[in-house]
Order: C-alpha cells, then structure tokens, then sequence
C-alpha cells in the first residue's frame, strides 16, 4: 500500500508553494505601505502603547488562526464557530476557576478541543459541509450558554486563585504574546514535520491521493479541528484573564479576523498549501490594518469592509495563481 511521503509530490514538500510565497511577499508590502502611511497621516500610531496594543491584538487573533490554519489546509473550509467558541471557553474558565488555576484551564482547553473536535468528526464522516456544521454549532453553543449564564457575565469565584498573570505585561510584552510564539512555532513544526501533518496537506491538495494512501479521513479531520479548539480554549482564557470576567459579546469579529489572517497570510482556501509562520504575519497586518482604521476613526462595519476587500483580492490573486501553474 502507498504510504503518504510516497504519494506526497515533490513540489509539495513541507508546504512550500509558490502561490503562497508570492501571497506572502505581496502581504509584505502591503504591510509596508500600511506603515508608511501611518507614519506620515496617523498621529499616535508609532506610539509604544499603540505597538504593544497591536501585538496583542494580533495574539488573541494569531493564537485561533493557528488552529483555523489546520482546519483550512486539511480542505475543510473554516469553522465560523471559532469565535463563539472562545467566548465561551472565556465563561468555562470564569466557573472552572473554583477548582484552581491549572484545573480551570486545564478543564477549559478540553471543553474547548471537545466542542470543536466533535464538529470536526461529524465533517469527517458523514462528510457533510463544515460550513453549515460550524454555523449550526455555533448558535447552539451561544444558545446553550446564554441560557445558562442568564445572559449575564460570568465572574470567578470568590476566593479564587489569582490569574492576573495571564493579563499582566512579562518584561513589558504582554503575556499572550508568549503564548502567540509558542502557539506559531509549535503549530509550524506538528504540521510540517509530524505525519499528521503531512496527512493535512495532502487531503487537502488531493483527496483521491489521500484515499489511495489509505489515510484515515474521519480522524485527521477530526485532529485538525480539535486542534482549533485547544487555539480558540486559550485565546477564551486569555480574553477572560483580560476581561475579569467571561461574557458571549467577547467573540467580536474573532472568527471573522481569524480567516483573515489565514487568508491573508498566503494558505489556500481549497486547501492543501500553507504555513502557520504565514498566518501569523496575516494576523499582524490584520491587526495593524484595523488599529490603523480605528485611529482614524473609522467604525467597526467600515473595519470589516476593508478587511473584506482585503481578503477577497487575495483570494482571487491565489485563485489565479494555481489556474495559471495548473495550464502550465
């Protein structure tokens, strides 16, 4: 029987696809322009406090889009629960807390990796579309965690252990910043160097040669989103520390931001090609882009419009780019 390093083809060794790097270097120069603009029309931009407010912005984005990078190289599309998702991990740490710091995180990652992973085996094997699967999952879980909370923010108990830690600046660089790194290098090395990985990217670059390597389709689906939920558990618990508190309104634009991010950052949307390093990057511009609007100004729907066109223009760039390598 073929096994997966002999049906993996030669160009499509460790992700690295011309499309993407080409993504990546225009991504760059946006950003550039970005920066270049701001310095010259955006007062306060260069600021210490606005840096280190885009950093950790794009640590709560960056920390989901790693795991939504998993989801949309395996050729699952997106989870559009994502953001739904960490909002409640924020109200799960918020109560797990009245059993200790590390049993309150712990319990929230599990919930987290359950309530996606569980979204991911449905996809997997009844085949059904993840799109429909993730909208339907994420209103039962905002449904079912209103009801519970009353609708009402969760606090942590009295007496509880203290997190302030997981909120409070290490060295001046605010913590989910650390915890962003180790999420991007640590995603980078699993799906480029584990078998796992390297199953990804060929179910997502062709399922029929997944198929014939006899990969178990249900299970790598079902890894990728899981491992979508322990990213949206920790950025939940780090928006909770933040918050003092777990409330639904905590999502935002989270899901929207994070499929930008993978977007922008070069993973192709049909799947099979990309890199955890490249979102990452997609998720700074993301961050600067929407720090830079609100500076000016601008309203949250205008944000949404910009990273909409955004988005779509690189799309359609990628989308051009493999029609004209698959004439070649």
């Amino acid at each position: 029987m073929s096994t997966v390093n002999d049906v993996i083809p030669s160009r499509f060794s460790i992700g690295g696809m011309s499309t993407g790097q080409k993504i990546t270097i225009l991504v760059t120069i946006l950003f550039l322009a970005i920066l270049i603009f701001a310095t010259f029309t955006t007062t306060g931009f260069y600021s210490v406090q606005n840096f280190k407010a885009i950093i950790n912005a794009a640590s709560l984005v960056g920390i989901i889009a790693v795991g939504m990078t998993y989801i949309v190289i395996s050729g699952n599309l997106f989870s559009l629960s994502v953001g739904t998702t960490a909002a409640v991990c924020a109200l799960t740490f918020m109560w797990a807390l009245r059993f200790g710091l590390v049993g309150g995180i712990v319990i929230t990652i599990v919930f987290g990796a359950v309530v996606i992973g569980l979204q991911g085996l449905l996809v997997g094997f009844t085949g059904a579309n993840p799109i429909i699967v993730t909208i339907a999952a994420g209103a039962l879980q905002e449904a079912v965690a209103i009801w519970i909370s009353g609708g009402v923010s969760v606090y942590p108990p009295d007496n509880g252990p203290s997190f302030a830690f997981l909120a409070s600046p290490l060295f001046g660089i605010p913590f989910p910043v650390y915890v962003f790194v180790a999420a991007v290098i640590l995603g980078e090395i699993f799906i480029k160097k584990s078998r796992f990985g390297r199953g990804l990217y060929l179910m997502g670059e062709s399922p029929r040669a997944g198929r014939t390597a006899g990969l178990p389709i249900t299970r790598l689906t079902t890894g990728a989103f899981v491992v979508a939920g322990v990213c949206a558990a920790i950025a939940g618990i780090l928006i909770g520390a933040f918050n003092q508190s777990g409330t639904m309104t905590a999502s935002g634009t989270l899901t929207v931001d994070s499929i930008s991010a993978v977007l922008v950052g070069g993973t192709a949307v049909i799947g099979g090609r990309g890199s955890v390093v490249r979102t990452a990057i997609g998720a700074i511009v993301i961050a600067s882009i929407s720090d830079l609007l609100l500076l000016r100004g601008y309203s949250t729907p205008v944000q949404l419009l910009v990273l909409g066109v955004i988005v779509t223009v690189v799309v359609i760039l990628s989308y051009l780019n493999s029609e004209r390598a698959g004439r070649s």
